[in-house]
């Protein structure tokens, strides 16, 4: 995604047109607030934000299957054993 300049508004002018800004973040528009020169926060709408909110569970959601399957395929071909054994192994390595 690419921001165009007038996308990208210095702090200082962000609190004198916050009203100006929050309608075009509302329409669509992502701006991006710097401070000093630099990247310092995003004014997006509500409904873009739940987006992201949504897409990010989503991925989470699928990080966890992926793992789910990579330990299904692990017990599948033999690369773990049962976790009592582990412990007790491990247990006794202590003494």
């Amino acid at each position: 995604m690419s921001f165009s300049s007038t996308d990208i508004v210095p702090l200082s002018q962000a609190r004198a047109r916050l009203s100006e800004l929050a309608d075009e973040a509302r329409s669509g528009s992502e701006k991006i607030i710097t401070k000093n020169g630099e990247g310092y926060v995003a004014l997006i709408g509500v409904e873009k934000l739940d987006h992201y909110h949504r897409l990010e569970r989503e991925r989470i959601h699928l990080l966890l299957l992926q793992d789910a399957a990579d330990g299904l395929a692990d017990v599948a071909a033999g690369k773990v054993r049962p976790a009592r054994e582990a412990l007790a192994e491990r247990r006794a390595g202590r003494r």
